[in-house]
């Protein structure tokens, strides 16, 4: 399974060496990247959002969540396919880690304080790629905006 992810991004120019990261970081900062830039810009905000949430679910400093980022946003760039890497990421993760990393999905989308509707539509093909039900992307969803402070 993760020599599945490393074949997905084998393919792709990458700034950091190749091993630098695990595919699933890879994995997660790709879909959390196509989240942030599907409304057509990457805020500033949904930027330090991915950066902060991918440190604290990866224990990586800010150095190596940018880095990791950028690498990021080269496979984005080169491939619009979904498919491969939220399989990948559905069978290399837990139930209960596939629904934080919808959390974090929400929290980006959320970042600039608008949802649109190309990001809302993508939440849902996600959700369920990755096998988590409407009711429990909802429930993500909710704890996304109270740790955002926009939902009390």
């Amino acid at each position: 399974m993760i020599q599945k992810l490393k074949k997905i991004f084998a393919s792709a120019p990458v700034s950091e060496p190749e091993n630098a990261f695990e595919p699933t970081e890879l994995a997660c900062a790709c879909l959390l990247t196509h989240a942030a830039l599907q409304d057509g810009t990457l805020e500033p905000q949904e930027q330090e959002a991915m950066a902060r949430l991918l440190g604290q679910r990866f224990k990586l400093d800010n150095v190596k969540a940018e880095a990791l980022l950028e690498t990021a946003r080269g496979h984005v760039a080169q491939s619009v396919e979904m498919y491969g890497i939220t399989r990948d990421i559905k069978d290399a993760l837990a139930h209960d880690e596939r629904l934080g990393l919808m959390e974090m999905l929400w929290q980006v989308v959320y970042a600039d304080g608008e949802l649109h509707d190309y990001e809302a539509n993508l939440m849902r093909r996600i959700a369920g790629l990755i096998y988590v039900s409407d009711r429990e992307s909802g429930e993500a969803r909710k704890r996304a905006l109270r740790a955002l402070g926009i939902l009390e």
